[in-house]
């Protein structure tokens, strides 16, 4: 998929059917002169709803799908026969998917389970017939209830991806060569900064046939919290991550001080993110001798104080068993 067809973002107009109107038929048949009143119910108006689907993980297919209503109540006909209901919409979404009210901002729901279903709107009732208002002093009511109107609304679909482990790093720090050697993916990969411009998630096999979702997350610089370069469009997608692997290159010029920076930006953007489980992983560690390694290790033991790190090279494969171990160990502790 390319980078213009990733969409974690977008607003739609729903609208739900109205009910059919109740019937106020009057039996006529021959030989039967008074048959009183059989008119049937009005049909409910259509429901709009949100199917969580495992096979989508964009909302690219609904960016020109603005509009949405489902269909009106049939009305209600003679001997008592109901109206058709109104069809139906199903919009299908990603897991992952939060639905918010335009207007007020508030989180209406989400969808995060294959096959889980929510109404967006509901469908207007269908109005009653006259068979329901017949008594002993009236015997012959010739009115019925109109269908209810349906509803409508305009939401904002926000989609935060599903991983376990979220990759969360400076531009240029090696999110993409690691995603690309730990799993089948193949992100795009070059020597400049913002090369990925949208979420690439990767499965990592592991042992035994078991496996975890990792997740590269766009660069973010400082001060994506308020809007600066691109990472801040993809800060929400680090909130379902429920293990933050943060990759600093082994040339930066102060390593504490880079992960200190991405840090104060998920603190900024949302404080909960610091409950998660993290890891700080050194790349490029092919560049270091044993002795430049064995220094910057004692220096890191007192500036990281107590944070696990490890140091990996994803273009020569070094370390890189090790780094799934651990991260299988935080995954399941």
């Amino acid at each position: 998929m390319t980078e213009g067809n990733f969409v974690d973002y977008v607003k739609i107009y729903a609208a739900s059917g109205k009910g059919g109107k109740g019937s106020s038929h009057l039996h006529r048949e021959k030989f039967i002169e008074k048959g009183g009143p059989d008119g049937g119910d009005g049909g409910r108006g259509g429901h709009v709803f949100l199917v969580g689907s495992k096979n989508l993980w964009t909302l690219f297919h609904l960016k020109f799908l603005r509009h949405i209503k489902a269909g009106h109540g049939g009305d209600g006909g003679s001997s008592r026969s109901t109206g058709a209901d109104g069809e139906d919409k199903f919009i299908e979404v990603p897991l992952g998917t939060v639905v918010k009210d335009v207007e007020t901002g508030e989180t209406l729901f989400e969808i995060t389970e294959e096959g889980e279903k929510k109404i967006l709107v509901k469908g207007g009732k269908g109005g009653l017939g006259n068979w329901h208002f017949r008594s002993a002093t009236n015997q012959t009511p010739r009115y019925a209830q109109p269908g209810m109107p349906g509803e409508e609304t305009d939401v904002i679909l926000e989609l935060k991806v599903l991983a376990d482990v979220g990759l969360v790093g400076f531009p240029n720090a090696g999110k993409s060569t690691l995603l690309s050697v730990l799993t089948s993916a193949k992100p795009k990969i070059a020597d400049y900064p913002f090369t990925t411009l949208k979420p690439n998630l990767g499965i990592v096999a592991y042992r035994d046939f078991q496996s975890f979702v990792i997740a590269d997350i766009p660069g973010i610089i400082e001060g994506a919290a308020e809007g600066k370069g691109l990472g801040h469009y993809f800060l929400r997608h680090i909130e379902r991550n429920s293990t933050l692997l943060f990759l600093v290159p082994a040339d930066a010029d102060d390593i504490k001080k880079e992960y200190e920076i991405l840090i104060d930006e998920l603190r900024r953007y949302n404080p909960e993110m610091l409950d998660k489980d993290r890891l700080v992983v050194i790349s490029k560690s092919d560049m270091l001798d044993d002795e430049l390694k064995s220094e910057m290790k004692a220096h890191l033991d007192k500036e990281l104080k107590g944070i696990p790190y490890m140091f990996i090279s994803s273009v020569a494969q070094q370390g890189l068993t090790e780094l799934k171990d651990k991260l299988w160990q935080m995954l399941n502790v």
